[in-house]
């Protein structure tokens, strides 16, 4: 699967973007399976909105986004959710845990929902290398920042994709953690011949990246 954007520009941030260079808004760009794409802005210039735009959860901007061939504004209900269960995983800014469940039913619904790519047993083995079996059984309400981050990553990896989408997936970490979880995630985009997109305010070393755009 590639997802391509010509001239895609968020209408709220119209004013704004007209003052800057943009890697991203209002240029024609393809990512292709595969591709590690770091994508770098300050907070405020639309990072989560891109996020959004992609996994089509916002539809105002102009210019054409596609999955593959199809411009993303016309495909239907049950193609995106075709789409968002085989082909498409995503890492919320905000996490969006189901807070009332606890961190293992929060990751264990993803598994199910769709079409499993591991048994249980593997969350038990990666919240292991990620340093949160001791919170598995608790609430997510009651969960750290960082220790939610954490579910949400392990809970990203449970269902079949071709992209990762990444909004600033580490800003509740350490750098421990972070190249923990960085491993996990690289480790998983090769098993399947993955590619990723995230976003984050700084560079890093947390990835071989083969592009680095500023947004």
């Amino acid at each position: 699967m590639n997802i391509r954007l010509q001239q895609v520009v968020p209408i709220p941030l119209r004013d704004k973007l007209s003052l800057r260079h943009s890697d991203i808004w209002n240029s024609d760009m393809l990512f292709t399976r595969g591709d590690r794409v770091k994508i770098k802005a300050p907070s405020g210039t639309g990072k989560t909105t891109l996020v959004h735009i992609l996994f089509k959860m916002r539809h105002d901007y102009s210019g054409e986004l596609y999955y593959d061939q199809s411009p993303l504004r016309n495909i239907k209900t049950d193609a995106l959710s075709n789409y968002r269960q085989q082909k498409i995983s995503i890492i919320f800014q905000d996490m969006r845990l189901f807070t009332n469940l606890t961190g293992r039913e929060n990751i264990e619904l993803k598994r199910v929902m769709y079409k499993p790519v591991y048994d249980e047993k593997m969350i038990d083995t990666m919240a292991e290398r990620l340093g949160i079996s001791h919170i598995l059984n608790q609430s997510a309400a009651t969960c750290s920042y960082g220790e939610q981050q954490r579910i949400a990553i392990i809970r990203s990896v449970m269902q079949p994709f071709e992209w990762l989408i990444m909004d600033e997936p580490f800003s509740h970490l350490d750098e421990n953690n972070i190249a923990k979880a960085a491993a996990l995630i690289d480790e998983e985009c090769k098993k399947r011949e993955a590619g990723f997109i995230l976003t984050g305010l700084d560079e890093d070393t947390n990835f071989e990246y083969s592009r680095q755009l500023v947004l």
